[in-house]
């Protein structure tokens, strides 16, 4: 009973950074923060998982380290748009083309 309580808080959250990815486009770092709030909501529900089902957590160490890689070229992404475009609005790339 209890881990279908936190199956439902960790969907609702994965929800909400979803809302937030949509809804919050015009800027950089809010779709990059979403994305990681919505990875990390992924990565506690994995964790539930395995740890009910008593399997292996490679998968799970694997895929933190595949979402750690993923933060930092983000982050990369973010400081090379601020440096060359002077904001991190996704307005600005329509110069671009």
């Amino acid at each position: 009973m209890l881990m279908y309580v936190y199956v439902y808080i960790l969907m609702s959250l994965f929800g909400s950074g979803l809302f937030v990815y949509i809804y919050k486009y015009k800027h950089f770092l809010l779709m990059l923060l979403s994305l990681e709030f919505m990875i990390l909501s992924i990565y506690m529900l994995l964790m539930m998982y395995v740890s009910n089902y008593s399997y292996e957590f490679f998968l799970c160490m694997f895929f933190l380290s595949m979402s750690v890689c993923e933060g930092a070229l983000g982050l990369s992404l973010l400081v090379l748009i601020v440096r060359t475009h002077g904001s991190d609005t996704l307005l600005m790339f329509d110069n671009l083309w």
